[in-house]
This record gives structure tokens, sequence and C-alpha cells, in this order.
């Protein structure tokens, strides 16, 4: 039963980020069709982050108490919801709010995903299954781009939209028909979610934890919404080749995601962690000084080994933080905030730099906050490690 379970939910989540995916390379080109500019297509991006942020804790608390079938359904047909509705769009203020809508969805899908994969890992394999589950997430968002790019390309904007639509209902349809009722929630150890968050806020391994995954996120807007700016002042640019871009970087990720998890559980996390989280610092700082196709592609391939690593270490992280300490939901729940909040800071950041100073300031700031929120969660786990006594693998 268990076997079933983590391939109909790994399908499911595959299918519904590659819906994500195909809407990528697109929507900062419809939205500045809207007349939005640095500012507002951060808001955008913002908008789902905060609907997204808000709920995630709560979503991932409730799933604890009242089982994660029903929020992953309802997720998948809010994003189905959204795919139609987005062509409908005639004002920037009524993106953003189709955005927000977005958010709420989304709040049901990825963070209920994690609790799912968590509370199904094996005691030292926390790594692995996490990763398996990053795999789905990246091969979705990493093939969602090229599909999308093509759409564009020979049947214009509004049907990339729909085809978004068409890929969220048809996995609703599978959690519907495969995933089991009762998923094991009864069995878990359950924390109210203040309860929770005042647990975690006093431990300084989980704040540094939490504020890795921040910092982290912080590099979505400018590598994702803001390279088809970027990329289409070269002269012939094609949507296609933006999508390969971002697939570069996304399928890499999802590549590498076992290796690394498979590390991540045998040892120590922290000093990888680390390094890749300033190498990914580095990498966004030089973004804007690569002119042509090529070299941006294989600066995404980089992009992506370094943010594979990221993401299976902090992964692994937060699963066992949720199996020892709060709960599989209330853990993935805020871990899931701190990727939103991370988004929504990097949203914000960007996009007032780049209404102040250009595009190639925005790429700056956004480095150098995550080389500094990086270098504050590693001495937070240090200490964390320090103040629990036994550093064990972490």
């Amino acid at each position: 039963m268990k076997k079933y379970t983590v391939i109909t939910l790994l399908l499911s989540i595959f299918i519904a980020l590659l819906g994500i995916g195909i809407i990528v390379p697109v929507m900062p080109v419809y939205a500045k069709d809207l007349g939005a500019g640095g500012f507002a297509l951060g808001m955008i991006i913002a908008a789902f982050s905060i609907t997204r942020g808000a709920l995630q804790p709560v979503v991932g608390s409730l799933s604890d108490q009242w089982g994660r079938k029903r929020f992953l359904m309802v997720g998948l047909l809010i994003y189905g919801l959204v795919g139609l509705m987005i062509p409908s769009a005639n004002t920037v203020f009524h993106l953003i709010a189709i955005r927000g809508f977005h958010g709420v969805g989304s709040a049901m899908i990825v963070p209920i995903a994690m609790a799912y994969m968590s509370l199904l890992a094996p005691a030292g394999h926390e790594g692995r299954y996490m990763s398996y589950l990053n795999i789905a997430i990246f091969c979705g968002i990493g093939c969602g781009p090229v599909i999308g790019g093509c759409i564009y390309d020979f049947f214009g904007l509004r049907v990339v939209f729909y085809a978004m639509a068409l890929l969220s209902f048809m996995a609703l349809l599978l959690v519907v028909r495969f995933m089991p009722g009762n998923d094991g929630t009864k069995s878990v150890t359950k924390k109210k979610l203040l309860a929770g968050f005042s647990a975690m806020l006093s431990s300084r391994k989980t704040c540094g934890i939490l504020v890795a995954r921040y910092a982290t996120m912080i590099v979505m807007v400018p590598t994702m919404a803001f390279l088809p700016l970027l990329m289409s002042a070269w002269q012939e640019t094609t949507g296609l080749q933006i999508g390969i871009v971002i697939a570069c970087r996304t399928l890499v990720n999802a590549v590498f995601q076992i290796p690394f998890g498979r590390i991540g559980d045998t040892v120590s996390k922290l000093p990888l962690l680390l390094g890749s989280s300033l190498a990914l610092s580095g990498l966004i700082f030089v973004i804007p000084s690569i002119d042509s196709f090529a070299m941006m592609a294989i600066t995404y391939l980089f992009l992506g080994v370094t943010e594979a690593c990221v993401w299976a270490l902090l992964g692994a992280y937060a699963s066992l933080e949720a199996k020892n300490l709060y709960g599989h939901g209330t853990m993935m729940g805020v871990f899931s905030f701190a990727m939103s909040a991370g988004v929504f800071t990097g949203a914000i950041l960007a996009g007032t730099s780049m209404n102040m100073w250009g595009i190639v300031s925005a790429y700056h700031v956004t480095a150098v906050a995550v080389g500094g929120g990086s270098l504050l969660a590693g001495m937070l786990i240090v200490s964390g490690d320090k103040q629990a006594g036994s550093p064990g693998r972490g």
C-alpha cells in the first residue's frame, strides 16, 4: 500500500507542477502586455507567495489532525480553475488577484506532499524520500517551460494557460481515484500550530534550518520571473530558448536529488549546505553579465547542481525535525512558509532594486541577501547542535 501511495503522490505532483512549469516562460510576457513594470511584476509573484505563505502553516497543522487527501484535492482543483481564469485577466490588478487565489491552492499541494513523504520515509532514509519528491517537483517544473515555450511559439498565449488547467485536473483525478483516504495521521505526534511554532522558535537548530530555507528561496524571482526580461533584450531570443535555460536548471536539479539525498542521510549535512548556498549566491551575482544563450544555459546547469544539494539537505533536516519533534504536517507547513517568505522577500527586493537601479542590480542585491542569510543559518545550526549537546550527522 505504501509503495502505491508514494507512486500516486509523485505522479500527481509531477503532473501538477508540469502545469505550473508550462506558464513560467509566458507569465512575465503576459504581465508586461497588461502594463506591468518591475514592481508590479514582483507583486504578481508576491501575491502568490503571500496567500500561500499565510495558509501553509495552518493547512499543515490541520492535516495532522484531519488527514491530507482532502487538502490535496482542493489544491489541485484550484490550480485547474486558475488556469482557466488567467486568460480572462484584463488588468494587472486582476492578474495579481488571480495569482493570490493560485497561492491558496499551492498551500494545499506541495506542503501536504512533503508531509506525506516525511511520514512515509523509513528511519535513516529521510533525505532519499524527500529527494524523490523533489525529483517530481523539478521534473515537472523543468519540462514545463520547454513545453510552454513551444505552445506559446506555435499556438499563442492563452493555450498555455488552458494546458495548465488540463494537467491540474488530470492530477486531481489521480488523487481522487488512487490515493487512500487513511494516511496514517492518527499515528503521528501532533502539536497544535501555536504550540509547534513556539517550540520551533525556541530551537536554534530549527530556526537555522528555516532561515536557510528562507534565504535560498530569495533567488526564485530574479532567476525565474526576470530571466525572460533579461534574455529578451538579446537579439532573436525565442520562448523556446528561455524555456530550455530554465529547464537546464530544474532538470539537473532533479538528476542530482537522489545522490545528494543519500549523502545527506550518511554524512554531516552542514558543510555541504553552507558551501552550496554560498556557491548559489555567487552564481546569481554573475547571471546579468552573461550575454549568450549557451553561457546562460551552462550557468543554469551549475545553478541546478547547487540547488539540488540545498533542497536535498534541507528536506532531510526538515523531515528529521518533523519526526522527532513537531509532527509532519506542522513542520512541513512552517518549512513551506519559510519558502514562501523567501520568494516574497525576493519579489519585493528584486522588483524594488530593478525599478531603482536596473535589472543588473536586482541580481546583485539578491546574491548578497542569499549569502548573508546562509551564513546566519549556518551559525544557528551550529549553535543549535551545541544547545542539544549531540551534533550527530547535522
